[in-house]
């Protein structure tokens, strides 16, 4: 019958799930060192014990060399010839014991010995654990919660505690002691001080087994599920492909009413889920991966670095994109491509800068801007400012890392690009030259049926504007903006229109006068003929 001591071993190895012979080797080993610590030896010593009795003996062990040319280790070995003396049977390579009394063995001893025991326990604890766990890793555990940490929760899987991290956990849940949840094995982490089981509740993982178990079609394998993509507490996107055309896979994980998502929902804590149908096409797949989005176009942009371009309508962007990028980050991996979302906007925009860098754009010489000035107009160059419309294209934070350049200047320059582009405010007067140079003057037109002396048709256009230049009729308006020459165009349109309406106006007047004197004169000629009849 065995001690009482072998069946308490026997009993703490069932509830730490080890073996007996584990334990009671850990016992062996820390009664071997209690015993060297107590006597104060260096000498190679070892315990064993009895299963029927319970009784433990430590001993010192010497190994038997032939000579003492190959002693090394006096204290740990002894020659053949010295041994046979205790023991004629023994050979070179045996070992002779020398028990030790574990009797006067006091309670520092033995508490000595409890941790060592602890230590060994543990250990081979730890290590069972490994060998039970570490080849299950991405399997769907049920757990009990056991206890709550300020960070981690602490579940007991039945042979061994497991440890959620924070990371690993959803926002949305919050858990009591003693409920079952289910959680998905990360892997074993053999380094931890604590519990080595590392689960999760936000790995895929778990939404794909809840699947399983919630959709018969999937858990047949007649509705595939090709990709998951998982943001724990927030959204979920699954992409779901069925083996019979007759299946509906989006409707199969729906379910009638909702019914099967519905549940998955709950057990997950209200986290949202898009069902979208897979597509080996890219293009497509990109598409029904951004809903509920409406995508415009999607073109693929480098197809070696999985790169996409999705174009949307504007009022669609900021839904295609999702609340922090949430959308378009989910749909770049389910994906596993890089999407470059744009608006119709944006994309035109782009379209029209690259055909303006294509065909090289218009410039314009800075010094064309006569209201800077040579000074500013070498601080600009000096700076590598060559153009118009590159001085119109900077900021004033760019314009002020320019040496020399300061508030007043600044202003200035503000001002003369404006004035250049002939964008003038509320009571600010256009410079004298450009007023002069906005209106042209009109040449006399010759009488008609006789010939332009001037512009005779042997003379070309270039000697046709030399004359007219020469005659002070033609003016430079190179440096004249549109709107310059428009106003000036109005105000000559205006002085004409003037000038005709007071013409007619005065021939009227004149016309009035002519017929106020014959009526005056024909009353004259009656009132006298009047007064002559009544002379008679």
């Amino acid at each position: 019958m065995a001690s009482v001591l072998y069946q308490s071993i026997e009993s703490l190895s069932r509830d730490k799930g080890i073996e007996p012979a584990i334990v009671v080797g850990a016992v062996e080993d820390a009664i071997a060192l209690a015993t060297r610590k107590y006597y104060k030896t260096q000498e190679n010593m070892r315990a064993e014990m009895d299963k029927e009795t319970g009784e433990i003996r430590a001993y010192v062990f010497k190994t038997v060399v032939e000579g003492p040319a190959q002693v090394e280790d006096e204290i740990n070995q002894m020659t053949l010839d010295a041994a046979r003396e205790l023991a004629p049977e023994v050979e070179v390579g045996g070992e002779l014991r020398f028990y030790k009394d574990t009797s006067p063995l006091g309670r520092i001893a033995a508490q000595m010995a409890k941790q060592v025991i602890f230590q060994k326990v543990r250990e081979a604890e730890r290590d069972t654990v490994f060998l039970e766990y570490n080849h299950r890793a991405g399997e769907v555990l049920n757990a009990t919660v056991k206890r709550l940490e300020p960070m981690d929760v602490i579940f007991d899987l039945g042979k061994a505690e497991a440890r959620m991290p924070k990371r690993e956990q959803s926002r949305l849940e919050q858990f009591a002691v003693g409920e079952r949840v289910r959680v998905v094995l990360l892997r074993v982490d053999r380094a931890a001080k604590g519990p080595q089981v590392i689960v999760s509740r936000a790995a895929p993982g778990l939404v794909q087994s809840l699947f399983q178990s919630e959709v018969p079609e999937i858990y047949d394998g007649t509705v595939t599920i090709r990709a998951i993509a998982r943001e724990a507490g927030e959204r979920t996107k699954i992409a779901v492909m069925s083996r019979d055309k007759d299946v509906d896979p989006v409707g199969a994980c729906v379910g009638m009413k909702g019914m099967r998502v519905q549940s998955i929902i709950r057990e997950l804590r209200g986290e949202k889920i898009d069902i979208i149908e897979y597509s080996e096409e890219i293009t497509t797949f990109a598409e029904k991966a951004l809903q509920p989005a409406k995508v415009s176009r999607v073109s693929i942009v480098d197809l070696s670095d999985k790169q996409i371009e999705v174009i949307v309508d504007d009022t669609q962007l900021s839904l295609a994109i999702g609340k922090k990028g949430q959308n378009v980050r989910l749909a770049a991996k389910l994906l596993q491509w890089k999407i470059d979302i744009k608006s119709e906007e944006e994309k035109r925009q782009e379209v029209e800068q690259q055909m303006q860098a294509m065909g090289g754009g218009p410039t314009t010489p800075v010094e064309q801007i006569v209201e800077l000035g040579d000074a500013i107009l070498e601080k600009l160059i000096a700076a590598g400012i060559t153009t118009v419309e590159e001085l119109a294209d900077m900021t004033p934070e760019q314009l002020e890392e320019i040496p020399g350049i300061g508030e007043k200047t600044l202003e200035k320059i503000s001002i003369a690009v404006r004035h250049y582009f002939g964008q003038y405010e509320e009571g600010e007067e256009r410079p004298a030259a450009a007023a002069a140079a906005a209106v042209a003057v009109e040449p006399e037109e010759p009488v008609a049926g006789e010939p332009d002396e001037e512009h005779s048709p042997e003379q070309t256009p270039e000697e046709i504007l030399a004359a007219e230049a020469g005659a002070g009729r033609a003016h430079e308006v190179r440096d004249v903006s549109a709107e310059d020459i428009a106003e000036a165009e109005e105000v000559d349109s205006e002085s004409d229109a003037n000038s005709d309406a007071d013409a007619r106006e005065e021939a009227i007047e004149l016309d009035n006068d002519a017929v106020d004197s014959l009526v005056n004169e024909s009353q004259e000629s009656s009132d006298e003929g009047i007064d002559g009849g009544e002379r008679n």
